[in-house]
């Protein structure tokens, strides 16, 4: 099936995959691509609307990004939005101002009757971040929205429906900002919303299924979703000739890997190999403190590990990856994108015979992979899985890796985690785990000093990891899980919780 599809331009800006994945959530197909695609590419991809983001450049700046002029002459509704806006009135005639200062966050807004803001309160909020602003809109353009600062906020030629919004209505600040964006993509430009996960799922099995035939199929299963998701699609479309190799490296969080065998092997039936190889990373591990040894040590380990297993299958015909929608649009579309996209498992293509790389996610965000996962009816432990470092445990156990410390750590976590559940704040929180810093303090327990490790919490809330903010934790459900953690995990007698953003602070402590 065909979809309509709205094509937005990229320059630069820090919210243009937020852009995309708003298009989508309103079910309508969009792609991310780069704002110097030729006038005959666009006319290629037919799409229904264009959207130009935002971007950190002047359009008076050397080398600004910028469009050919014949893209407003295609006949295609163009929303421009933040520096697009600015680059619609400054390529139509317009006049772009340099402001004396930065205005960045809420402002209030007036919105004039417009097809763009129709259902919108007219006295409203937005989100605004920019320097320059447009001063003067272009002739044939009138002006829809007004700030106390931004004379054009927002403007439109309803003739040739082109519209420009300087501020950013992909954000959750800008009040009614979905509206806007709906009325866009279904008054505007037409849209059907023929973008569902249902759709999705069944036009996915078929293809796959045509395509893989008899065929034999490798996935390497690390029980995140990406790769969840993808080998349920698949073995959807084609049993027991997908096969899965699951390393179990020794590093998951407590009972994961018992309930990847449980989840996939026992409840969907699929072909699951599970390779048992804890004690040999282990080995590895002893005596290593730093955590781009410990990176390289586990990358190169599990390798060996998987090729062992994929020697004793025999030839394939296809490898299954998790590669998702913002791996492609980091890496670029064409060549560039299967180079990064090999690197998702660990560089596994150079050392497995296949003759072809599928990617049945590709084409999604994360936010759209957790919801075919609910459509394949995987359980919202997998579906919901937290995003979690490769290397594991490892890189949340400060120093040496050892037996006793990844027990510890595996224990407390369980605790953090459980009763992060039991409070009912797991939606809530973005991220959440615990770490075992490689400071010991003295404590006191019964009549006994201690000298024991310290575990640091981490609980951030976030949209894309990009940024991060620590999650504000209720004090008693901190107290519950710190009482605990001291009561009923070995080898730890002190709780500290990390209250530092993302940026300067990274999520994870390695």
């Amino acid at each position: 099936m065909e979809h309509q599809k709205i094509l937005i331009l990229d320059f630069g800006g820090q919210y243009n995959q937020l852009i995309a994945r708003r298009v989508r959530e309103q079910n309508v197909y969009c792609d991310l691509l780069p704002y110097d695609m030729t006038v005959e590419k666009i006319r290629e991809y037919d799409p229904i609307g264009i959207i130009f983001t935002g971007g950190p450049n002047s359009v008076y700046a050397d080398n600004a990004p910028n469009v050919k002029k014949e893209i407003f002459d295609l006949g295609i509704p163009v929303l421009g939005i933040c520096y697009g806006c600015q680059l619609i009135a400054y390529k139509l005639g317009g006049v772009v101002t340099h402001a004396n200062t930065r205005e960045y966050g809420k402002s209030e807004i007036e919105y004039e009757e417009s097809p763009l803001f129709d259902g919108v309160d007219k006295n409203n909020v937005c989100w605004m971040s920019h320097t320059d602003y447009v001063s003067k809109v272009p002739e044939g353009f009138s002006v829809t929205a007004t700030t106390k600062t931004c004379p054009a906020a927002g403007f439109a030629d309803e003739k040739r429906k082109i519209y420009g919004i300087q501020f950013h209505t992909e954000v959750h600040h800008t009040r009614q900002g979905e509206r806007i964006l709906h009325n866009f993509l279904y008054s505007v430009c037409g849209a059907k919303g023929d973008w569902t996960m249902s759709n999705f799922v069944s036009e996915q099995v078929a293809n796959l299924r045509e395509k893989i035939g008899d065929k034999k199929v490798l996935c390497a299963m690390s029980g995140g979703v990406d790769s969840a998701v993808a080998a349920t699609l698949v073995h959807k479309a084609v049993g027991d000739r997908l096969v899965c190799v699951f390393v179990d490296h020794g590093l998951l969080r407590k009972g994961e890997a018992d309930e990847v065998v449980s989840i996939f092997r026992d409840g969907l039936g699929m072909n699951l190999i599970k390779s048992d190889a804890g004690e040999r990373f282990l080995n590895k591990l002893k005596g290593v403190s730093d955590p781009e040894k410990k990176r390289k040590i586990i990358g190169e380990e599990f390798i060996k590990v998987f090729e062992g297993e994929a020697k004793a299958i025999g030839a394939v015909d296809f490898l299954v990856q998790g590669t998702i929608y913002p791996d492609v649009i980091e890496s670029g579309k064409g060549a560039s994108a299967v180079i990064k996209s090999h690197h998702n498992v660990g560089g596994l293509p150079s050392v497995v015979d296949f003759k072809e790389i599928l990617e049945p996610l590709r084409d999604l965000f994360k936010d759209e992979v957790r919801k075919v996962g609910s459509e394949l009816g995987l359980p919202d432990s997998v579906v919901q899985r937290q995003p979690f470092p490769g290397p594991g445990l490892a890189v949340r156990i400060m120093g040496e890796v050892t037996p006793e410390r990844l027990k510890t750590l595996q224990d407390a976590d369980y605790i953090l985690r459980e009763e992060i559940a039991r409070a009912g704040l797991e939606r809530e929180i973005w991220q959440y785990f615990a770490v075992i810093t490689s400071t010991a303090t003295v404590g006191v327990m019964g009549d006994s000093r201690t000298y024991e490790n310290v575990i640091a919490l981490r609980a951030v809330t976030s949209v894309d990891a990009m940024t991060a903010d620590w999650a504000r934790i209720p004090y008693d459900v901190l107290e519950k899980i710190s009482t605990r953690i001291v009561n009923e995990v070995e080898h730890a007698n002190r709780i500290v919780y990390d209250i530092t953003s993302k940026p300067p602070a990274t999520i994870e402590w390695e």
